[in-house]
């Protein structure tokens, strides 16, 4: 796992902001220590030098998050979905 950021507060609009120290992409899904899943970013926002994040929350207690560190799992071929699902013709 690879740290990338802290999670500020939970916005208005229901979802979170992360002060991020890496830039993520988007649809990446960041977890807590423990390896569950906390959010998948939506957009980056601010500046190219001091990135923030906003994110869709997966669990329904985020609040217990803020001000924790986030971090990411590199991404393995196996974690990748298939490119073909299905018969192919």
């Amino acid at each position: 796992m690879q740290e990338v950021g802290e999670v500020l507060h939970l916005a208005s609009s229901g979802r979170v902001i992360i002060r991020l120290t890496k830039q993520l992409r988007d649809n990446q899904v960041v977890v807590d220590n423990s390896g569950v899943k906390v959010a998948k970013v939506s957009e980056m926002i601010g500046p190219v030098d001091a990135p923030y994040a906003s994110a869709v929350p997966l669990t329904n207690n985020i609040k217990k998050q803020i001000g924790k560190k986030v971090f990411i799992v590199e991404e393995t071929p196996v974690m990748r979905p298939k490119r073909f699902k299905g018969r192919r013709r």
